[in-house]
């Protein structure tokens, strides 16, 4: 019968102690993260013991120091390419940008590194580079030692962020909608999280979010009852941009209110049910 990795742990660091001098002479154990530390050249990888910790759980005791000899080696060749993707790339944290995705199923989040943006998106760690690029992986980071990444917000907004255009486009007679764009750009949407930047500075009610592609955000400031004539409309141009777009992201328009809530709104939505959107639009101002 097996044990859980937790209880194999003392006995199975115990054992990788004895053996990284034979089986990896540069290698050394860091006790306090529970990961072996790979030198390569100017550079170290590190790799976390617990896929070592579970195997070890499931197997008797005398199958431990053959387990321990493979993921060692397994460690270490993967140590040997994150350093080549360090030379590759050179300081990856210069590369590390933020790209908010609609919420991704369980399935497609597992081993990325991804964060929950409230309750319809996620927030994601992308690696910008032309050839290479792509999602943060946990397994990559955990080998280039990438834990605290706030400053990938800070790479988003400086390096990505920093000409994003705002202007006004007619939507309805007397009813404008404001566009926040880059074109090509894939990662206008994590300015999501920041659109009262683009909104009136007094805006009680809140406003109407779409976001059909990764370049592009569309806001509408609710001032008035007029938003009940605009928000079928505002929806069709979201869906419309959404499916011609090269990089699209989400198809639906959201009410955002009060701290930075989105709330997913029908493009029918009126002032008759129980909902928070139905209250506010059953009190709002004529226009």
């Amino acid at each position: 019968m097996g044990m859980e990795p937790l209880d194999a742990a003392a006995d199975a660091h115990a054992l990788l102690r004895d053996l990284l001098p034979v089986l990896a002479p540069t290698a050394w154990f860091d006790g306090g993260t529970s990961e072996v530390v790979v030198p390569i050249g100017r550079s170290e990888a590190r790799a976390s013991t617990w896929t070592l910790l579970e195997r070890c759980a499931r197997a008797p005791r005398p199958a431990w120091p053959r387990l321990v000899d493979e993921w060692v080696r397994e460690a270490r060749d993967r140590a040997f390419l994150a350093i080549g993707e360090m030379e590759l790339f050179g300081d990856l944290r210069e590369l590390l940008r933020l790209r908010i995705v609609p919420k991704l199923d369980p399935r497609d989040r597992e081993g990325l590194v991804v964060v929950p943006a409230g309750d319809h998106f996620d927030a994601m760690v992308m690696i910008e580079h032309p050839r290479y690029g792509g999602p943060l992986t946990k397994a990559r980071a955990g080998l280039l030692g990438l834990r605290r990444l706030g400053y990938v917000v800070t790479n988003t907004h400086d390096r990505e962020l920093a000409d994003v255009v705002a202007r006004e486009q007619p939507l309805l007679f007397g009813e404008n909608v404001r566009v926040v764009t880059k074109p090509g750009s894939r990662y206008v949407s994590a300015l999501l999280g920041e659109i009262e930047l683009f909104l009136p500075q007094h805006n009680p009610y809140g406003a109407l979010v779409g976001v059909p592609s990764h370049s592009t955000l569309l806001l509408y400031p609710i001032r008035s009852a007029a938003v009940r004539r605009v928000l079928p409309v505002f929806a069709d141009v979201v869906r419309e941009m959404h499916e011609e777009a090269d990089d699209p992201c989400a198809p639906g328009v959201y009410w955002s209110h009060g701290e930075r809530r989105l709330t997913p709104l029908s493009p029918s939505a009126g002032p008759d049910g129980s909902d928070e959107f139905a209250s506010l639009l059953r009190r709002l101002p004529k226009g």
